[in-house]
């Protein structure tokens, strides 16, 4: 008996267009998060693929679709793992990136992900107020396509995505077109400098972080190059007399960098210091058995028994992959794997509640999981530090400059990463499943299924970009071009900081300024909320952090999509129009095609890279004056972010 068309939902061709979305989202995010510490939120472009797709095959039903993009939403969120593996790259211990050990690491986490969601799911999403922003647009979009198709916004994700892969092209293939435009300046012995970054994917991921990440970003850089660098370099020794540019960039690198670090560190404890009474009370509710009655389909999770056997098996996955990591070259580990592997449970779960809490007030894509992963780091050093005060640690585990400690530090953050991401994501998916009815469970195994693709698909990716491009101070072959290297901030911070622990070598001195601008920017962001306004210190913290191409040119998306927005706004108000506007949506395709079309052009870059043995194969940078490339690439850049605001306006007004 084959199921009636409303309420087709877990099948077989779901499942394989699942997994195909899932391969250019996991792939798209790895390299947008490697480039510039960022992903972004895949369920709303999966939704627009999946209902596109599915009714050219027919008979495609709002459940169904619902599963396709569960599905993609878990494995584009499992990416997350960028910003770990690379870590053991950059500390030296690997190569390159393994299959096994890095698939079996990102699916054991992604699996505890989804089985801590399962408990939490009537804490914080069946009896629980709290918004859910994403998990509803999410929502309000497959219901939207199950009346009356969703066309325009996928022909606004393909053209967004056209114009970027030919932008990304010219820029990165060809070297047409400059990606980076610098300003260097210097005041007496104090160097100014100032960059942005031509680059469509950071105005699509700017437009869709918003203002107040935008604008809390931008000043962060504004902290470090425009008050950090120029004190620093006028007041700090150049014994190699570098150029002003140069050492700047030198100076930013290994001082005002930890800076930034500090104040993560800071912003991302006091989040999670807020939300732990909330969370704390969810779950009282949720053990005590409060609503624990079995009802019908639509709200019936996995079975206590399945959930029970993938919980054996995630657990006997991170046993069985940390001690073939550290057999070759330890003896008497199994206490360290113990530790690890239920440090793995308990962490992770803790904290898949606490950023979960948080998905459901601000979307997960604000969700503070990179300062989790710096606390995560610095609890996993910390206890490796324990057991070996208790005698519990192999002899070479310490040894040589603690690399084997550091690395396996990294290894077991991997997996709570992994953990702490997908729990972040799947309750936003489950509330979109709650609004259109879906069956928990069926969703539950397709966000598992997600799992499974996407972990299959991060190795080789990882292994691509990194043969490529290399990333920064690390390159796989003599002789490549360092301005290109991918500049990984998160591994790069996770390394240090877990290396500078068992070294004791640790800049704390730029680390203790950060920790006491984090707690100013704490307190700063709680007085403007009392005004109604907001600061994020996250965000500015992260501007600090990130190279100042990066903060620049989000900042001008954020501040691009902000105008249309109000603009939309203003004018609707005028023709007083109350039915929610089609542009938000079309901004939201066109911003998430920029993203997509830069990011699979540098993976295709990447594997052409790879084939040929060098970067610049496709290059004519040679047979063009020198400054025509940045005239050239600023003008096209000018050029298509007015043609993203004409076509977002147009949205608006033909009503689309």
């Amino acid at each position: 008996m084959t199921p009636s068309p409303t309420r087709r939902e877990l099948t077989l061709r779901g499942l394989v267009l699942g997994a195909l979305i899932t391969i250019v989202f996991t792939a798209s995010n790895v390299y947008l998060g490697l480039r510039i510490g960022l992903t972004f939120a895949s369920s709303i472009p999966a939704a627009v693929i999946s209902m596109a797709v599915l009714r050219m095959l027919g008979g495609g039903s709002i459940l169904e679709n619902n599963m396709v993009q569960s599905q993609a939403s878990a494995a584009g969120t499992l990416s997350c793992v960028f910003a770990t593996f690379p870590g053991l790259v950059m500390a030296g211990y690997w190569q390159n990136f393994p299959f096994w050990q890095t698939a079996g690491l990102s699916l054991a986490g992604g699996i505890l992900g989804v089985l801590f969601t399962i408990p939490l799911r009537r804490a914080l999403v069946t009896e629980s107020s709290l918004p859910y922003p994403e998990g509803v647009a999410a929502a309000e979009i497959l219901r939207a396509g199950a009346e009356k198709g969703h066309s325009h916004g996928l022909r606004a994700l393909i053209g967004g995505g056209v114009i970027a892969t030919i932008f990304s092209f010219a820029s990165a293939g060809l070297r047409l077109l400059a990606d980076t435009l610098t300003l260097t300046a210097t005041a007496g012995a104090a160097v100014f400098q100032f960059s942005g970054g031509l680059s469509l994917a950071l105005v699509g991921a700017g437009y869709l972080v918003g203002i107040a990440g935008g604008l809390a970003m931008l000043l962060g850089c504004i902290l470090a190059w425009g008050i950090g660098v120029p004190w620093l370099t006028a007041h700090l020794p150049n014994p190699e007399h570098l150029a002003p540019a140069a050492f700047a960039h030198d100076v930013w690198l290994h001082k005002v960098r930890f800076i930034g670090a500090g104040a993560i560190a800071v912003a991302s404890l006091w989040t999670l210091v807020e939300l732990m009474p909330p969370v704390l009370r969810g779950l009282r509710a949720m053990f005590t058995g409060r609503g624990q009655t079995l009802v019908p389909d639509t709200e019936r999770d996995m079975s206590g028994r399945s959930m029970g056997l993938l919980l054996l098996l995630s657990a006997a996955m991170l046993a069985g992959l940390f001690a073939y990591f550290l057999a070759p070259v330890a003896v008497g580990f199994w206490p360290v794997v113990a530790a690890a592997v239920l440090f793995c449970i308990v962490f992770g779960f803790i904290m898949a509640a606490a950023c979960g809490y948080m998905a459901g007030i601000v979307g997960s894509s604000s969700s503070p999981i990179s300062g989790i992963i710096i606390i995560g780091a610095v609890l996993s050093a910390l206890m490796i530090l324990a057991l070996e005060a208790l005698g519990l640690t192999p002899t070479s585990m310490m040894a040589e400059g603690q690399k084997l400690a550091t690395a396996f530090t990294i290894l077991v953050l991997s997996a709570i990463t992994a953990t702490v991401a997908i729990s972040n994501d799947n309750l936003q998916d489950l509330k979109t499943g709650q609004l259109v009815g879906a069956s928990p469970w069926k969703q539950e195994v397709a966000l598992i299924v997600g799992c499974v693709v996407g972990a299959a698909v991060i190795p080789p990716v990882l292994n691509l970009l990194y043969q490529a491009y290399g990333f920064a101070g690390t390159m796989p072959r003599p002789g490549m071009d360092p301005t290109h290297a991918l500049s990984a901030p998160q591994p790069a911070l996770i390394a240090m900081i877990a290396n500078g622990i068992f070294t004791h070598s640790l800049d704390w001195s730029m680390l203790s300024i950060g920790m006491a601008l984090g707690a100013v920017l704490v307190g700063v962001d709680q007085l403007l909320r009392r005004r109604h306004m907001a600061l994020p210190p996250l965000g500015v913290a992260v501007g600090l952090y990130l190279p100042a191409s990066v903060s620049i040119t989000l900042a001008v998306g954020a501040i691009l999509g902000w105008g249309l927005k109000h603009h939309t706004k203003t004018r609707r108000a005028q023709k007083h129009q109350t039915e929610p506007a089609a542009n938000a949506t079309i901004g939201t395709m066109l911003a998430s095609g920029f993203i997509v079309g830069e990011s699979l052009t540098g993976v295709a870059l990447a594997v052409l890279s790879g084939a040929l043995g060098q970067d610049d194969a496709l290059s004519i940078a040679h047979y063009v004056p020198a400054n025509l490339p940045p005239v050239l690439g600023a003008a096209a850049f000018v050029a298509v972010c007015w043609w993203f605001a004409r076509k977002t306006l147009q949205a608006e007004t033909q009503g689309h």
